[in-house]
């Protein structure tokens, strides 16, 4: 007969330490993730005028220029969500997934993974891949996911910046919506420059390797608010 389990003498109590520590992880994991993507995407749309314009003209159709992007407005803007799948798929929420231990021993396209190994996933060189993605990997691109096929909760494991399968990261839905949620207002709000006359060709797009793989240099931008009053 099964007896009950006697907790009295187990620490499992969670003090004001612990909770305070959770809350961090979660809000430093959802501010810092979403910041650098929006930045990232807003990068991309300076140094790519034409698909700031096309973005924008969109918002201008859906949303109209007497008032501010809603969440009900996202599911109607299809380029948006091109937007932020190509910046995705360039800057993945995280370069190196968490980590995974392989369950048993097995061959993966030639190499033989031991069981109990620690696997780290390169989502970042996944993202640029010629094989997978044509030689313009390195571009930005977003027509590249005109024809919707691509599922960025990571279904075909092509594009998988939150990871796929039974562990995929549990924000995941919260970090898109408002990741594009942000770059969406950002770019219906306001018409945004390059300060001194500089040219998008000068913008220095390089990364600096980290958990969240921000932009190496800051981004300085001029913005003007674009909105009928």
């Amino acid at each position: 007969m099964n007896q009950p389990i006697d907790f009295k003498d187990k620490k499992y109590d969670i003090d004001r330490t612990n909770i305070k520590a959770l809350i961090m992880d979660m809000i430093s994991a959802a501010i810092d993730t979403t910041s650098v993507l929006a930045v990232w995407a807003l990068s991309q749309l300076l140094k790519h005028p034409n698909a700031m314009k096309k973005l924008q003209h969109e918002l201008e159709n859906v949303v109209g220029m007497n008032r501010q992007v809603e969440e009900t407005h996202l599911a109607n803007l299809p380029y948006l969500s091109m937007v932020m799948k190509e910046t995705f798929r360039l800057y993945p929420v995280a370069p190196l997934l968490i980590p995974h231990e392989c369950l048993q021993d097995v061959v993966v396209d030639g190499y033989f993974i031991k069981k109990n190994t620690r696997i780290l996933i390169n989502a970042w060189t996944i993202g640029r891949d010629t094989k997978v993605w044509s030689d313009n990997a390195e571009m930005f691109c977003p027509e590249r996911f005109e024809d919707g096929i691509v599922d960025i909760r990571g279904h075909d494991f092509q594009l998988i910046p939150f990871g796929s399968g039974r562990r995929v990261c549990p924000g995941m839905h919260l970090g898109v919506t408002t990741a594009t949620f942000v770059v969406a207002q950002l770019m219906h709000c306001f018409n945004w420059e390059l300060p001194d006359g500089m040219s998008p060709d000068d913008l220095d797009m390089s990364e600096k390797f980290d958990l969240s793989m921000p932009r190496s240099q800051p981004l300085l931008v001029l913005p003007t608010y674009r909105l009928i009053s």
